[in-house]
C-alpha cells in the first residue's frame, strides 16, 4: 500500500490523562512537513522516564500536556520525508534521537557539549517545530513525548532528531542506543573520560548502569565496583565487566564509607546511574579527594542535591552527563557499527519481549520486577535489567517491542 503523502491510520498507546493506564487506540499520523521524517517504528524501549511522566505528573514534576503518546527509545524505517530533507530517504533504517544535532548552532559547533538547541524548547513541550503534533486520535491532537512518540506504529520526527544507521542493523537491538545504553556507556568514556588502570564505582545496575560498567571496562579500568541493593544483579554485571559487587544492605556503614575503605581512600571515578539525590551525594563522597571524578547520569526532578563544600574544594570534580555526551546524529551510527563488529554489547541487555498491546504489562513488569517473556506476530517488547528508581531517559528494565503489522515492510 502506498502511504506517502497520505494520513496513516495505525495503533498507538495513548495516555489520555496522568496516572491512568495507556489505551491502545487507532490514531492518525499526518504526513511529514518541511524538515520532518515519518518513521515506521519497528522496535521501541520501555523506559522508566516514560512511566515517570505518566504517573508523577503533578506530584513531583510540573504538569505535562495530555493526551500524549509516550516512548523515546526506538528504531524503525523511513516511510517518507518532508520537503527539504536530504540526509535520509524512504526505506532507510533510522533511530530517533532525544537529543538533536543540527550541526550549525553554537552548541553543535562546540566540543564542550552535545546539547543542540534546534527545536529543543518545542520538543520539551511535546510538540514539533510549528507547535503542533502530527498525531491525532478521535479528532483530538495527541502530544508527542519529547517530539518522538515511539509507542506508535508510525511517528513523525524532526530531521535533526533522526540518524540513519547501517541497513543490516537489527532494529530490536539497536533501538537501545536511542537512549539508555548510549547514555551509560558515554558517561564513562566521554563525560567521565575514565582512565586506564583506574578504580571505578557504578551505582545502580540497570540498563544505564550496566552500560556504564561496559564503558569503564572499554576505557581500561582495573577495578569496577558494581553497587546495587539487588544481589541478583552481580552475575549480569560481570558480563559487562564488573570485578566486584557491593550491596549496601550488607553493611552497617554508609556505602561511601564502605567504598573508601575498600579503595584506600576513595575511587577514581564514580558514576551515579539511579537518579536519586541521596545516591548522588554518596557517589561524590565515595570519590578520592585526590582528583576523584563523580558523574551524575541518573535523571530526576525530585529533591535537591546538597554537598559538603570541602569535597569539591579539595579537588573532586562533579559532572553531569546527558545522553552520554554524544553528538547524537554522528555518534549513534558509529555505536551501531561497534555493536555489529562485536565491540559493544546489546543482546545481553534484553530479557523480555512483549507486544504493543501489552505495554501496560511492560510498565508493571518494570515496577514489580517480575520476569516473563511472550511473543506475538504483531510486535515484541524486549525488556532487560529492572530497578525501581528512574534513570536518565531510561528505566533499569529495558524493553523493546517489534512491530510487523504496518503496510511498509522493513528492508
Amino acid at each position: 500500500m502506498e502511504t506517502e503523502g497520505k494520513v496513516i491510520k495505525c495503533k498507538a498507546a495513548v495516555a489520555w490523562e496522568p496516572g491512568k493506564a495507556l489505551s491502545i487506540e487507532e490514531v492518525e499520523v499526518a504526513p511529514p512537513k518541511a524538515h520532518e521524517v515519518r518513521i515506521k517504528i519497528v522496535a521501541s524501549g520501555v523506559c522508566h522516564t516514560d512511566w515517570t511522566f505518566l504517573h508523577e505528573v503533578g506530584k513531583t514534576m510540573n504538569p505535562q500536556p495530555f493526551p500524549l503518546v509516550l516512548g523515546h527509545e526506538g528504531a524503525g524505517v523511513v516511510e517518507s520525508v518532508g520537503p527539504g530533507v536530504t540526509k535520509m530517504s524512504k526505506g532507510d533504517k533510522v533511530i530517533p534521537l532525544v537529543v538533536p544535532q543540527c550541526g550549525q548552532c553554537e552548541r553543535c559547533l562546540s566540543p564542550k557539549t552535545n546539547l543542540c538547541t534546534k527545536n529543543w524548547e518545542k520538543t520539551q513541550q511535546c510538540v514539533l517545530a510549528d507547535g503542533t503534533s502530527r498525531i491525532t486520535c478521535k479528532n483530538q491532537q495527541v502530544h508527542q513525548f519529547i517530539g518522538i512518540s515511539t509507542f506508535s506504529e508510525y511517528t513523525v520526527v524532526p530531521e535533526d532528531n533522526v540518524t540513519k544507521i547501517h541497513p543490516d542493523a537489527p532494529l530490536d537491538r539497536v533501538c537501545l542506543l536511542g537512549c539508555g545504553v548510549s547514555t551509560g556507556y558515554g558517561a564513562a568514556v566521554n563525560t567521565g573520560n575514565v582512565d586506564s588502570g583506574s578504580t571505578c564505582a557504578v551505582f545502580g545496575l540497570g540498563a544505564v548502569g550496566l552500560a556504564a560498567v561496559m564503558g569503564c571496562k572499554a576505557a581500561g579500568a582495573t577495578r569496577i565496583i558494581a553497587v546495587d541493593i539487588n544481589p541478583d544483579k552481580f552475575e549480569i554485571a560481570k558480563t559487562f565487566g564488573a570485578t566486584e559487587f557491593v550491596n549496601p544492605k550488607d553493611h552497617n556503614k554508609a556505602i561511601q564509607v564502605v567504598l573508601r575503605e575498600l579503595t584506600n581512600g576513595g575511587v577514581d571515578f564514580a558514576l551515579e546511574c539511579v537518579g536519586n539525590v541521596g545516591v548522588m551525594r554518596a557517589a561524590v563522597e565515595a570519590c578520592s579527594p585526590a582528583g576523584g571524578v563523580c558523574v551524575i547520569v541518573g535523571w530526576t526532578r525530585t529533591g535537591e542535591l546538597t554537598l559538603v563544600s570541602e569535597d569539591i574544594l579539595l579537588g573532586k570534580t562533579l559532572k553531569g552527563s546527558y545522553f552520554g555526551g554524544w553528538k547524537s546524529v554522528e555518534a549513534v551510527p558509529k555505536l551501531v557499527q561497534d555493536y555489529m563488529s562485536g565491540k559493544l554489547l546489546l543482546d545481553e541487555f534484553v530479557t523480555h519481549k512483549l507486544t504493543l498491546d501489552q505495554v501496560n504489562q511492560a510498565f508493571d513488569l518494570m515496577i514489580t520486577g517480575k520476569r516473563y517473556e511472550t511473543y506475538s506476530s504483531h510486535m515484541s517488547l524486549v525488556q532487560a535489567n529492572i530497578r525501581h528508581l528512574p534513570c536518565q531517559m531510561c528505566s533499569q528494565h529495558r524493553a523493546s517491542f517489534r512491530q510487523t503489522r504496518q503496510p511498509h515492510k522493513e528492508n
